[in-house]
């Protein structure tokens, strides 16, 4: 019984270091990780993704991360080249690409990268003037990707990004920068006023101008119709005594001596119906008589 307890034992503890040994020899790594491994000290190079094979005691792991990672610098107070003092705050991304160098050439390059981004801010701030921060925000994120890219390469981690967060200027200077653009906003507001008013007369006196020349247009017009009705009125009228010349000229030639004798005659008695008209005959009247009568005699 002692003996079967023993080997029982044995196969026990064999079953619980072989499961230990397992544990530690297989590992899984992700995609988005590598696995750094070191034997008996010595870097060998970065596994996976996948099942990872190690050996107990001998073989180390160190994991990290290849995906995109953002950190945040806090506010660092920097001078500016003209001497004065802002708080600036910005974010800064990275990739590793070679997992081994960011294991072996730093010991932690997300805290060394981050004293080498406040070092670097000051340094770009320190040689640009006040306005020129205010102003070229993106300059300076270029400049600071750049420094820090050159420092963190030799690691294996690319810097991809830095975007400056936020920029407090002294009060001082918030306090001129407000009432500068209050005086913008009111300048803006009295161009776009007189840019209206501006419009608005140039809109009137179009206006105007068009009224103008409709009215003129349709005078003309009317002067127009009014000389052409006036032409076609006068043709009319020129045309109707031209007709009624011609009748009486064609009744004229109908009428012979005796009837315009007769005529002459009526004519004379209308005229001496009149008690103050006086008659003066001519010499040809007791002819023009004589000749009426004697043809009347004949007949």
């Amino acid at each position: 019984m002692e003996t079967f307890g023993f080997v029982t034992c044995l196969v026990g503890a064999i079953v619980v270091i072989g499961f230990i040994f397992l544990a530690n020899a297989i590992r899984i790594v992700p995609e988005y990780q590598r696995l750094v491994v070191f034997r008996l000290g010595r870097c060998v190079g970065a596994r996976g993704p996948g099942i990872v094979l190690l050996i107990p005691i001998v073989d180390r792991g160190v994991k990290a991360d290849l995906r995109e990672q953002v950190r945040e610098i806090p506010q660092q107070t920097s001078i500016t080249k003209d001497n004065a003092p802002i708080s600036i705050d910005f974010l800064w991304y990275f990739k590793v690409l070679d997992p081994a160098e960011s294991v072996l050439q730093v010991g932690n390059f997300e805290a060394a990268a981050a004293g080498i981004a406040a070092t670097t801010l000051r340094a770009v701030i320190g040689g640009i003037m006040l306005d020129e921060v205010l102003s070229q925000r993106e300059h300076i994120n270029t400049m600071l990707r750049t420094r820090l890219d050159e420092v963190t390469g030799r690691w294996g981690v690319k810097v991809t990004n830095v975007e400056i967060r936020e920029i407090i200027p002294p009060r001082d200077v918030q306090d001129a920068m407000n009432r500068q653009m209050t005086a913008e906003r009111v300048r803006r507001a009295l161009v776009t006023e007189s840019m209206g008013d501006q419009q608005a007369a140039i809109n009137r006196a179009e206006g105007t101008k068009q009224a103008a020349i409709l009215s003129a247009q349709g005078e003309r017009e009317s002067n127009i119709l009014r000389a052409e009705g006036d032409k076609t009125a006068q043709a009319l009228r020129a045309e109707g005594f031209a007709v009624a010349l011609e009748a009486i000229f064609n009744a004229a030639k109908l009428v012979d001596q005796k009837t315009m004798t007769l005529q002459y005659f009526e004519t004379l008695k209308s005229i001496g119906a009149n008690p103050s008209t006086k008659f003066i005959f001519p010499m040809e009247f007791t002819s023009m008589l004589d000749n009426f009568l004697g043809k009347d005699v004949k007949k």
